[in-house]
């Protein structure tokens, strides 16, 4: 494909989710799989046909953390949809080159559980690791071609942060 070609495929339809703790901590997973396994990066995934973001978001958090919507309280979501393009090594390879990168909408949830309510070993796992980390920190261990998602994420919720 050309670099026009890949500019006219669409963005594959997201969530994420920016979980905090009591602390105002928040969690991110060491991702297992990707092209940088050192990631560091918050639960997201796809939007299924017909699914609600916010039902994506729970959906995604409980596939990925083990944590159900029972303990977790919506706290904000992000105005409007957040988008990044994939870098050029990695666009027609992932998602079977259907599309050019992803548009997320993102969710503020505060975790009402235990540390112990945190299970990564799931069906799927996705993470071999994982922390809560100051939200300062968390966007220094994702993936470069994120950062500048992470970065507008964290300053719409700034106001949640103190």
């Amino acid at each position: 494909m050309t670099a026009k070609s890949f500019a006219d495929l669409p963005y594959r339809p997201c969530v994420g989710v920016v979980l905090t703790n009591r602390q105002g901590l928040v969690f991110t997973g060491q991702r297992i799989d990707g092209p940088d396994t050192a990631a560091w990066q918050m639960p997201q995934g796809g939007i299924d046909a017909g699914e609600k973001p916010k039902e994506a978001a729970l959906r995604e958090l409980w596939e990925e953390t083990g944590v159900t919507a029972d303990l977790v309280e919506k706290v904000a979501k992000t105005k409007d949809w957040v988008t990044y393009d994939l870098p050029d090594e990695l666009l027609g390879k992932v998602w079977g080159g259907k599309y050019r990168g992803q548009k997320q909408k993102w969710f503020l949830f505060r975790f009402l559980g235990q540390d112990s309510d945190v299970k990564i070993a799931t069906d799927h796992p996705e993470f071999r690791a994982w922390a809560w980390k100051p939200w300062r920190e968390v966007a220094e261990g994702i993936v470069p071609f994120k950062r500048a998602v992470y970065d507008q994420v964290f300053a719409e919720f700034r106001d949640y942060f103190g």
